[in-house]
C-alpha cells in the first residue's frame, strides 16, 4: 500500500509543487490538501493519512497548534512532517516539541521531498538538521538535565540515544553495534519509556536540550 499525504499549506503554488513531486513516486498517494491548520482535523479523521505534510506559518492556525491539536484529539496519528522557509526558524523547533516527526525545507529538491516523506512515515530515522539542533541546545534547562539524570538509561541505552540523534535508522545503529535489529528496536523503546517521549524525535530534543549530546 502506498504511503498516504494530506498537504497543508496556505500557499496554493507550494501545494502544488508538493503533490506534483510526491504523486511521481509510485509509493506514495495525496489524498488531500488544506489552506490552514484549522482545517486539519476533520480531514485527518476522514482521510487516515500516514502524514500530514503542514506548513509551520499560516494564518487561522499556525503548524504548531494544528500540531498538537491532531496528537491531542486523533485516535493513532499520523506522522506530521513540518514545512517551512528557513532552517533556523523558532517556529519549526516549537512544532518539533508539540509532536511533529520532522521537518523540511519549501527549497528542498525533489528527491529530498521524497525521501522526508518516505523518513517520517516509516517512522526510523529523524529529520533533525544542523540548524534545529543548535536552537535544541540553547533551550537546554536544568530541568531537562535533571530529567535525562531520572531517566537512569543504561550504558547501551545512552550509546543508542547518541545514534539515534545522529539520525540513524533501526538497521544502521543494528549493524554500527552489531546486535540484531529486534535488540536496537528494544532499547529504542525502552529509552522512549524512560524519558517519557512520544517519539525519537521527541527523544532527540531531550537528548540534546539536556547537553546530553552536543550540537556538531
Amino acid at each position: 500500500m502506498p504511503f498516504t499525504v494530506l498537504l497543508v499549506d496556505d500557499e496554493p503554488l507550494v501545494r502544488a509543487g508538493l503533490r506534483a513531486v510526491l504523486e511521481a513516486q509510485p509509493d506514495i498517494e495525496v489524498v488531500g490538501e488544506a489552506a490552514d491548520g484549522a482545517a486539519v482535523i476533520p480531514l485527518v479523521n476522514r482521510l487516515r493519512p500516514d502524514v500530514v505534510a503542514m506548513d509551520v506559518r499560516m494564518p487561522l492556525m499556525d503548524g504548531i497548534e494544528a500540531t498538537r491539536l491532531v496528537l491531542r484529539t486523533v485516535p493513532d496519528p499520523p506522522k506530521i512532517l513540518v514545512v517551512t522557509t528557513f532552517e533556523n526558524d523558532e517556529y519549526v523547533y516549537e512544532a518539533l516539541r508539540a509532536g511533529a516527526d520532522g521537518f523540511l525545507l519549501k527549497r528542498a529538491r525533489p528527491a529530498e521531498i521524497v525521501h522526508a516523506v518516505r523518513l517520517v512515515a516509516e517512522g526510523e530515522s529523524l529529520l533533525f538538521p544542523a540548524a534545529v539542533r543548535q536552537l535544541a541546545a540553547e533551550y537546554g534547562t536544568n530541568e531537562a538535565r535533571a530529567a535525562l539524570a531520572r531517566a537512569a538509561l543504561t550504558d547501551r541505552e545512552e550509546e543508542v540515544l547518541r545514534l539515534v540523534a545522529r539520525g540513524l535508522s533501526n538497521a544502521e545503529i543494528a549493524a554500527g553495534l552489531t546486535v540484531g535489529i529486534e535488540t536496537v528496536k528494544s532499547h529504542v523503546s525502552s529509552i522512549l519509556a524512560k524519558l517519557g517521549a512520544r517519539d525519537r524525535t521527541q527523544a532527540v530534543i531531550a537528548a540534546y536540550e539536556s547537553g546530553f549530546v552536543a550540537p556538531s
